[in-house]
């Protein structure tokens, strides 16, 4: 699985549409300052069939230092939610089955049991 780019997606978009990769890359950036802007107002973004963005409050709470094992006071924050679109979904899950980069990436290699990883 690899990692994508900002860059790397704006030279796919400008190479795509012809556009100038300035232009692209100011519309693209525009395109996220206004996502952030909006989710920072407390507001809910939806892009139909890709997804919906919506900031949620985590109540405050009580935690365990794992190290010290210690109860410590979490505060409450904000975060933001990402609920999957259908087209998204449709293009992820398909059938249900995990693509096969994700079956190499996870199978042993040299036989077909499920044996586990030695660290």
């Amino acid at each position: 699985m690899a990692t994508v780019t900002k860059k790397e997606l704006i030279d796919r978009i400008a190479e795509e549409t012809g556009a100038k990769r300035v232009l692209v890359k100011r519309i693209v950036q525009s395109f996220l300052d206004n996502i952030i802007d909006e989710l920072g107002n407390g507001n809910r973004l939806e892009f139909r069939d890709f997804g919906v963005f919506e900031c949620k409050i985590r109540a405050a709470r009580r935690a365990q230092n794992p190290k010290t094992l210690e109860p410590v006071d979490v505060a409450a924050k904000r975060t933001v939610k990402f609920k999957i679109g259908r087209l998204m979904k449709e293009k992820l899950v398909g059938d249900g089955s995990p693509p096969p980069d994700v079956l190499d990436a996870v199978a042993p290699h040299g036989s077909g049991s499920n044996q586990s990883r030695e660290a």
